[in-house]
């Protein structure tokens, strides 16, 4: 009697959950019962499958995203440049979308967001930055744009980045590339010859 009623406490329960039990009846020596339930859910188990799927890389997105089809960085700043004329100081590919800084007249700084795969411009807002007289002094005298160091580290594999590194002795651009395999590097390009060298840091 008492293992008639364990076994549909246990059925009940299987069917609440939604997942599985296993009852293990023990009998003693005066035909008492002890029952051990375990119940497995097998959705949360299935949810969580998903959810480590879903997670993929960042970086390998981008790679996608700047692949030949896809808008180069140059492109990304050609774009931006055409929406808020000024000195594109930087370009990344971020979190699905190209993000340009550009320094406008008056020094003011805006970051413009151009999609990926169409080029079209999906917002532009200004931001709090107070660096301008640095980056006006660094790029006094270059003749190397932020769009044709793209166009150079473009010759080393897929730019995800384009920078200016305007700090120290070694003024110039810093690019990051990737190759069809995924492995980064980093370059420094000539602010006059557009020369491209790899970063000493990268070696």
């Amino acid at each position: 009697m008492k293992r008639n009623i364990v076994i549909a406490v246990v059925t009940a329960a299987a069917l609440v959950g939604g997942g599985t039990a296993t009852a293990l009846a023990v009998a003693g020596d005066d035909d008492d019962s002890t029952s051990v339930t375990r119940t497995d859910d097998d959705r949360d188990d299935r949810g969580e499958d998903r959810s480590d799927d879903r997670d993929g890389d960042d970086d390998d997105g981008a790679v996608r995203a700047a692949a030949p089809g896809g808008v180069t960085a140059a492109e990304a700043i050609t774009a931006a440049l055409k929406h808020t004329p000024g000195t594109a100081v930087s370009a990344e590919l971020d979190d699905g979308s190209w993000e340009v800084d550009v320094l406008a007249e008056g020094d003011t700084w805006h970051t413009v967001r151009i999609a990926p795969d169409s080029g079209k411009v999906l917002g532009a807002q200004k931001d709090d930055e107070d660096d301008a007289a640095e980056v006006r002094a660094a790029l006094k005298g270059a003749s190397v744009t932020a769009e044709d160091a793209a166009k150079a580290a473009a010759a080393k594999g897929t730019v995800v980045s384009v920078d200016l590194d305007d700090d120290g002795g070694d003024k110039g651009w810093e690019a990051e590339t990737r190759a069809s395999g995924g492995d980064a590097r980093d370059w420094n390009v000539d602010l006059k010859t557009a020369s491209v060298t790899p970063d000493r840091d990268d070696e």
